[in-house]
C-alpha cells in the first residue's frame, strides 16, 4: 500500500486508558484538521500507549499541543511537527557499503534527509564521500589518543549541528559522556544478529560457532557496548560452506539494507523508544 504523505505529525506516548484515541482524534477534528494515517499500539505488560498520527491543515501546532496536554493523562508525551528534511552526519572507518546505500538513497531523495557532512577516522572514504557532494572530515587519527580524536569529533558535530548521527561502519567505541551527550540521536548497524556475538570480529564469531543464519541489527546507541534499543533486523542464511570472510562479504548487503531500512523509519518518526525496546510503525 502507498503510504500517502501528510504536513504535520503527531506523536502521542502514555499510560493506556479508555477513550484515549476518541479523545486524540477529537482533538484535532475540532482544530478542522483531517487525519490521513493513523497507528496505535497498546505494549501487553506495561499498559503503555503509543501512538501516531499523520494530519493536514488546522489549527497552529502550539494550539493543538495545549489541547492535547489538557485532554491525554498527566505525564504523556506529545510530538506535533511539520514535515520536513533532517540533516545527518555519518560517521565512517574504512569499509564503502553502507556510506555509499545512504549516500545513493539520499542523492536520489530515497530518504527524507540530507547527508551534510562524513566524519572519518581514516581518509579512504573521502573519495566516495566527495563523488556525491559532501563534505568529508577527517578526526585527529595520527598519534593522538582516542580521548582527542573524539574530542575532535565533538568539535566538527558541533560545528556541523546534525539532527542525527549515523555510524556507518565506524569502528571505534564511543565513550558513556558522548553518548548521553547525543542520546536518542546516533545510530548503529552492528554486523550481527544482536543479542548474539556482540562486540569485535562478529563474523569470526558466527563461523567458529558453526551458524546457519547470520544477519545485521540497526540500534540506537547505548553507553553498554551494542545494548541500545534495536530498530531493525534481517538474516541471511549460510550454511558449511562459507568461510568467515564468505560471511562477511554476504553479510554487508544485509547491513546496509537494514541500516536504511532503520533510518527511514527514525526519520520518518515512526520509531518509539520503550525501555530497552522499540514500537516501530512500518
Amino acid at each position: 500500500m502507498v503510504k500517502r504523505p501528510c504536513s504535520k505529525l503527531l506523536r502521542i506516548s502514555c499510560r493506556d486508558e479508555t477513550g484515549l484515541v476518541h479523545k486524540i482524534t477529537g482533538v484535532l477534528y475540532r482544530g478542522g484538521c483531517n487525519i490521513v494515517s493513523n497507528h496505535e499500539f497498546v505494549e501487553p505488560g506495561t499498559g503503555a500507549f503509543f501512538m501516531r498520527t499523520g494530519f493536514e491543515g488546522g489549527s497552529e501546532l502550539a494550539e493543538l499541543r495545549r489541547e492535547m496536554v489538557a485532554a491525554l493523562p498527566a505525564g504523556a508525551s506529545i510530538d506535533l511537527t511539520a514535515s520536513g528534511s533532517r540533516r545527518i552526519v555519518a560517521m565512517v572507518t574504512r569499509e564503502p557499503h553502507c556510506l555509499g546505500e545512504l549516500l545513493l538513497r539520499a542523492a536520489h531523495k530515497d530518504l527524507p534527509a540530507k547527508i551534510v557532512g562524513v566524519v572519518g577516522s581514516r581518509p579512504d572514504l573521502q573519495g566516495l564521500s566527495e563523488s556525491f557532494g559532501v563534505p568529508f572530515y577527517l578526526a585527529s587519527t595520527t598519534d593522538c589518543s582516542h580521548a582527542e580524536h573524539e574530542a575532535d569529533v565533538r568539535r566538527l558535530l558541533g560545528e556541523i549541528a546534525p539532527d542525527y548521527v549515523v555510524l556507518a561502519k565506524y569502528m571505534r567505541i564511543l565513550s558513556p559522556q558522548f553518548v548521553a551527550d547525543h542520546a536518542g540521536r546516533i545510530i548503529n548497524i552492528h554486523h550481527s544478529f544482536l543479542p548474539a556475538f556482540t562486540g569485535a570480529r562478529p563474523y569470526q564469531q558466527a563461523y567458529e560457532r558453526g551458524v546457519k543464519i547470520i544477519g545485521a541489527t540497526a540500534h540506537f546507541v547505548t553507553s553498554e557496548l551494542d545494548a541500545g534499543p534495536i530498530i531493525a533486523q534481517d538474516v541471511q542464511h549460510v550454511d558449511h560452506r562459507f568461510t568467515a570472510r564468505k560471511m562477511a562479504a554476504a553479510g554487508r548487503d544485509v547491513e546496509k539494507m537494514v541500516l536504511a531500512k532503520a533510518l527511514r523509519w527514525v526519520l520518518e518518526d515512526r520509531v518509539f523508544v520503550s525501555g530497552n525496546k522499540t514500537v516501530v510503525f512500518d
